[in-house]
């Protein structure tokens, strides 16, 4: 009986999938993606010149595998970045850090060809003040949108912002700053903001800390030579009461850290992140107390620094993918022991790279190449691509590429997974 009890488990765990670092309120996918949907930034002279949502075919045995079957440009560039899904996973929404829009888009009618539905254009207007959403995290009946900047100065201090799920305000959470009485830690509080993710059974929401609408707007060659620019640069973590929204304690976490990616398991109450700035990755974690602390747990390729952009938790909580723009590689490190990382893989993927989807089971990742308009690379450095790769447990394989310079559709940034077959 035991064994039939494992059985069934597994075989459960096996037929609801998704990409690993989802939210847990998201309505998940039944067996695996079918199409990886890619929200793009638009290139002058190429193509349309506009951001778009780009669809690629990813079911295993389809003609088209690997190929681009749909792509829906939204008119003009608005500096597309990240998204996400409404917890019916029903509705996509897309961010543009430039213009402060939201597009959404409904993936449920027709997966293969999402339909855009609605703009909303006011958003630092409803929000009071809030500029540069930066992605879009599903909660129950709402979303949750962690904004990197504000319309009075554009400069680091901003907000948490709630809509429901028919694109209706709701609230604004402001980022706390030394001002910002009874919070432990709060001498470290910038007001700086860049991911939010949950842990529901512990009622915490974690945000971390990149930079403002002045600095990502400009050439990162200027910023790195400007002194003052790169003091306005995100250093800290806040731990936040989840259901009342208020920070609760600061943590100093210097360098820019990006995202976040919580551990499934059931007993393992930490998180994962990688400062950008200073290549090294950092573990918010609970500690025997029932504390809540922060720590630098390992150094990410060579000194002198790589820029982590992406990080991926293996479903299993064992593996840790981390995307390095600086060089184009992805390195793999054993987190079995979240305390004691150990890289145990390299590759290079390309001559820059961002971001890192991985799948329910770990077998497949989906790469692509583009951080800021004006922080990629320039000349044969600036290659624009997604590429899907399959995991063996010891090392990468190429499965599919595409050169969305070529396909004249600009270049691929936030990636999330799509299908026909979707469950609870």
């Amino acid at each position: 009986m035991a064994v039939l009890a494992a059985l069934i488990i597994l075989t459960a765990a096996s037929l609801r999938a998704d990409e690993t670092c989802s939210s847990p309120y998201l309505a998940r996918i039944e067996g695996q993606e079918e199409f990886v949907y890619v929200w793009t930034l638009g290139v002058e002279g190429l193509g349309d010149g506009s951001d778009k949502l780009v669809t690629i075919d990813v079911k295993p045995g389809s003609p088209t595998y690997g190929k681009v079957v749909h792509s829906h440009s939204v008119g003009g560039r608005h500096e597309a970045h990240h998204g996400g899904f409404t917890d019916d996973r029903r509705q996509l929404w897309l961010c543009g850090l430039e213009t402060s829009e939201i597009f959404i888009f409904d993936v449920h009618t027709e997966p293969a060809r999402p339909r855009y539905v609605k703009t909303i254009a006011n958003f630092e207007k409803i929000t009071g003040g809030a500029v540069g959403p930066h992605g879009v995290y599903a909660l129950p009946g709402r979303v949750l949108v962690p904004c990197l900047s504000n319309a009075k100065d554009h400069g680091g201090r901003t907000a948490l912002a709630e809509f429901n799920n028919d694109g209706d305000y709701i609230a604004t959470h402001w980022m706390p700053t030394r001002e910002t009485p009874g919070i432990v830690g709060g001498e470290f509080a910038d007001g700086y903001g860049y991911d939010a993710r949950v842990l529901p059974r512990k009622n915490v929401l974690l945000t971390t800390s990149f930079t403002g609408w002045k600095n990502y707007m400009r050439p990162f060659g200027d910023v790195a030579k400007d002194a003052e620019a790169m003091k306005q640069m995100g250093n800290s973590m806040v731990l936040w009461d989840f259901h009342t929204r208020k920070p609760k304690q600061v943590f100093h976490v210097p360098g820019a850290p990006l995202e976040i990616r919580w551990a499934w398991g059931e007993t393992h109450n930490y998180a994962f992140t990688a400062t950008a700035l200073t290549s090294k990755l950092w573990l918010c974690y609970q500690d025997e107390s029932g504390e809540w602390q922060a720590k630098e747990v390992a150094q990410i390729g060579p000194e002198g620094g790589v820029l982590p952009a992406d990080i991926s938790l293996s479903a299993d909580d064992k593996t840790l993918f981390v995307d390095c723009f600086g060089d184009g590689k992805v390195r793999v490190f054993d987190v079995s022991n979240p305390h004691q990382p150990r890289q145990t893989y390299e590759r290079t993927i390309g001559r820059q790279l961002n971001m890192v989807s991985q799948s329910w089971d770990g077998r497949r990742l989906y790469f692509s190449s583009s951080l800021l308009t004006k922080w990629d690379k320039s000349g044969e450095d600036n290659e624009q691509f997604v590429r899907g790769c399959r995991w063996d447990g010891k090392e990468l394989k190429p499965a599919f590429e595409l050169d969305f310079t070529a396909l004249k559709l600009g270049r691929p940034h936030h990636m999330l997974f799509g299908s026909t077959h979707i469950g609870g």
